[in-house]
């Protein structure tokens, strides 16, 4: 039975019992039912009822009208948030988003026919377990392809937002766009520039944290949308490295951002965008190659902003940035402490881990090799020996603050910040000096020979 097979929640079955009992129908729908037959994994659990919102709300004690206007309730069951939506079928669309009005149907297939792709558009009869796939979904997650329900450029005109859907999807799954489909989303890319800029980020955080993302960011390159909604990224496109790189600034980017799937969210971003501002800061020398000398800082500026645009968190932004940022170091056998204990205070120990998964990240994306790491594993270490050791190595450490400065006779100001920096680059090239008495009396003397 398709229940045991699929180990669907227990309490599933009682919930849609409950419509069964009162006369209605219940049908477990959209991306579960997919992920279901494709053996992807039970993901959030949507279902589809004749019953009316109203009705709904008599059959329950807790009910939430979410989605009222379209036909859509949320109903607390023993815990659980289950989205119910009756059978409807949509009216003219306007805002390219959503319809300006439903109606409601006891004909199932029709509100299946409404939907976006055929893979999302089965029912699960919650009663029979029997699959209802008027569309053929289940021929086409079969053969791994995305395919528009009907005409693809109607329903892409319907909804720009499923325009990169269906770019997620291919991500996510490891599905082909058929070409129909993809042309229609080509056509229709323009439609995106209606469409919020959260949505927008919300399914490109789900395409960079698919297994693969490069292939899908070609095809979004390739139909011409990528420009549309990366910009910054598009523009990477064909810019030639050479020397240590086999790919161009696009490609060396995508790559990277697949080797960093095992490594946190930020740390993906970061590898996506670390080189964005090389196209800006191209130089070709007489030789014919090409530098691109602080691309770090201008890549960090460019993903400040789009990620600002695409309204991710400031948290978020600073995370990205801050890796970008300092993503160039180049340690060598030859650095002393005193500089081991400097990159420590400039990058921060909480994202020496973050930044060291950036720059595997970035080597594999040079040639698609495991890159060598001994040197970085050797700085690791080092890092390591320092921290346990107690070695001051940022403002923090000083065994004195801006306060004990001013009690001190130092005037209040700006100058406060520059001692500290000093007192600071004195005690990481000699830890014997971080004792409050010693800092005090090296602050007033630089405060009155160099500052006064």
């Amino acid at each position: 039975m398709f229940f045991i097979r699929y180990k669907i929640n227990k309490d599933v079955k009682e919930f849609a019992d409950i419509f069964y009992k009162n006369g209605f129908r219940c049908y477990l729908v959209g991306g579960a039912v997919r992920n279901l037959v494709g053996g992807f994994g039970l993901t959030d659990m949507d279902f589809t009822t004749n019953a009316t919102p109203e009705q709904v709300m008599k059959l329950f004690r807790s009910v939430i009208p979410t989605g009222i206007k379209h036909g859509t309730v949320t109903v607390l069951f023993k815990g659980q948030k289950f989205e119910v939506t009756t059978f409807r079928i949509d009216e003219v669309y306007t805002d390219g988003r959503r319809p300006d009005s439903i109606a409601y149907t006891d004909d199932l297939s029709l509100d299946l026919q409404r939907r976006d792709f055929t893979i999302n558009s089965i029912a699960l009869d919650l009663k029979s377990f029997k699959l209802f796939d008027p569309n053929n979904g289940k021929k086409d997650i079969k053969q791994k392809i995305i395919k528009a329900i009907g005409e693809p450029k109607r329903r892409f005109d319907e909804d720009g937002l499923r325009i990169l859907r269906c770019f997620r999807f291919s991500a996510q799954l490891g599905f082909e766009i058929e070409a129909a489909t993809f042309d229609a989303a080509r056509e229709c890319r323009n439609n995106l520039k209606s469409i919020s800029f959260e949505r927008i980020r919300d399914e490109l955080k789900k395409i960079i944290l698919s297994p693969l993302p490069s292939q899908t960011f070609i095809s979004l390159h390739k139909a011409g949308i990528l420009e549309i909604i990366l910009p910054e990224l598009d523009n990477c496109w064909g810019v030639e490295q050479k020397g240590y790189h086999k790919f161009d600034v696009f490609l060396h980017s995508v790559y990277a951002c697949d080797f960093a799937s095992n490594f946190p969210e930020h740390v993906k971003i970061a590898a996506l965008l670390h080189d964005i501002g090389k196209p800006a800061m191209r130089k070709v020398k007489e030789d014919g190659v090409a530098t691109f000398h602080m691309h770090e800082r201008k890549s960090a500026d460019l993903a400040r902003k789009l990620m600002g645009r695409l309204k991710f968190s400031n948290s978020e932004i600073q995370a990205v940035t801050h890796l970008i940022e300092n993503h160039m170091f180049h340690y060598t056998q030859d650095w002393t402490d005193s500089a081991v204990k400097r990159f420590i205070g400039r990058v921060g120990i909480e994202n020496i881990d973050d930044l060291f998964a950036l720059r595997e990240a970035d080597k594999f994306g040079m040639d698609l090799k495991r890159p060598d790491m001994s040197l970085i594993w050797e700085l690791k270490q080092r890092i390591r020996k320092i921290i346990d050791e107690g070695n001051p190595f940022s403002i923090k450490d000083l065994k004195i603050n801006g306060s004990d400065l001013i009690a001190a006779g130092i005037e209040p100001g700006p100058q406060i910040g520059e001692i500290l920096n000093y007192l600071l680059e004195a005690v990481i090239d000699d830890a014997a000096l971080n004792s409050h008495e010693v800092l005090v009396d090296l602050g007033k003397k630089f405060y009155q020979t160099r500052l006064q």
